[in-house]
């Protein structure tokens, strides 16, 4: 019988759990013995008295239960005393950020740990359930407009009171990915007005399906990168980009950055000076901080104030704002993933499964995703 372990998370401020209730009962349903340790799920609101309904076996023993287990599902990566822990060829999946995690990926490879990283789950049609990237960003855009709301000294819809009109907010945001495009629904529910600036001609329609006006930026090529990701582009590009937009930010009062590469350092959209362009009271919400920020001042998980208008670099909205719905999307995502892979209550990897083979980071010993592998080497030379 496979043993599945879920770990509480380590890491600061990490308060989202791997597995739920909901999805427990099903591993267990599919002859999965599950074990969690005590405390798991109390951050995102599940009691370890759920857990044992749905069939978990509650630990406290964490260093047994990890070193005993087949398979142990996480959020982020282990630590380094986590992974020496593991049983080699036991199988671990979760959101490892490979990029930002080398070390513990090099750790991974040496004792022979079997790791899928959620974000290398590829963009095709029939992983769209197992997308936990999508997940979180869509989570994460929602909860980036509410955040700039409660910041914002001013209404974010038009009032019409008896002491006047109070004009709506006008909001710009960057990037129309999915944690752009729910940023935009939300803004606009509440009653803002909306532009939106992205790299991709391809999302004007979706921009404006949902009510706001699509920024036209001067496009010599397409921005479209592989996974429906944007491309890194040229700084030529990027200033001409920032000369445009400068002028939409001078008029508003929310800014919204969710532009990312995968892999790469996050684009700088709005400069120190684009900053010192803006309104005193302005908002700007940095949701690409955690790959060094789309504005050039953000300071993650810090507020920063420049010349009156704040800015502010949440690294982790998910987790800080939404543990329970976010746990419950990311542990679905990961079920999902799991699936295929759990054939007569056995662990079955199929290589040749592209889904399989797409998310696979270590195996056999050895770095199995070709980028990360590159980083590596390029780290060690």
């Amino acid at each position: 019988m496979v043993k599945v372990f879920v770990p509480k998370e380590r890491r600061a401020g990490e308060t989202r759990v791997a597995a739920t209730p909901e999805t427990v009962k099903h591993l267990v349903a599919k002859g999965l013995e599950v074990t969690v340790e005590a405390g798991a799920g109390r951050a995102a609101s599940f009691s370890d008295v759920d857990y044992g309904t749905a069939g978990a076996l509650i630990v406290t023993d964490v260093a047994a239960a990890n070193g005993a287990a087949d398979l142990v599902l996480r959020v982020q990566a282990p630590e380094p005393a986590e992974v020496e822990g593991l049983r080699s060829g036991a199988t671990l999946i979760g959101l490892l950020s490979p990029f930002d995690n080398l070390d513990t990926v090099r750790q991974l490879a040496a004792r022979g740990i079997t790791s899928l990283a959620m974000e290398l789950v590829p963009r095709i049609s029939r992983a769209q359930s197992m997308d936990a990237l999508s997940s979180q960003a869509n989570i994460a855009g929602y909860k980036a407009v509410l955040l700039a709301a409660y910041r914002l000294p001013k209404y974010f819809p038009l009032l019409m009171t008896a002491a006047g009109t109070i004009t709506p907010a006008k909001v710009v945001i960057m990037g129309a990915g999915v944690a752009g495009l729910q940023a935009i629904a939300t803004a606009r529910r509440l009653g803002a007005l909306v532009e939106v600036s992205d790299i991709r001609p391809a999302v004007k329609e979706q921009v404006e399906s949902l009510g706001a006006k699509f920024i036209d930026l001067p496009m010599e090529e397409s921005g479209e990168g592989e996974g429906g990701y944007a491309k890194q582009m040229t700084e030529d590009f990027l200033r001409r980009q920032r000369e445009i937009v400068k002028r939409h930010l001078s008029a508003a009062d929310v800014a919204i950055t969710t532009a990312l590469v995968p892999g790469k350092k996050a684009p700088t959209l709005i400069t120190a000076e684009m900053v010192h362009a803006m309104k005193p009271g302005a908002v700007i919400v940095d949701l690409a901080v955690i790959q060094g920020g789309n504005c050039e001042l953000s300071k993650k998980d810090e507020e920063v104030v420049e010349n009156g208008v704040l800015i502010l670099g949440p690294s982790n909205l998910p987790a800080s704002t939404a543990a329970h719905d976010a746990s419950t999307l990311y542990a679905r995502n990961l079920e999902a993933l799991l699936k295929p892979m759990i054939v007569d209550g056995q662990l079955n990897l199929n290589l040749e499964d592209e889904v399989i083979a797409g998310s696979l980071l270590t195996h056999g010993g050895k770095v199995a995703h070709a980028a990360t592998a590159a980083q590596l080497e390029g780290q060690s030379s």
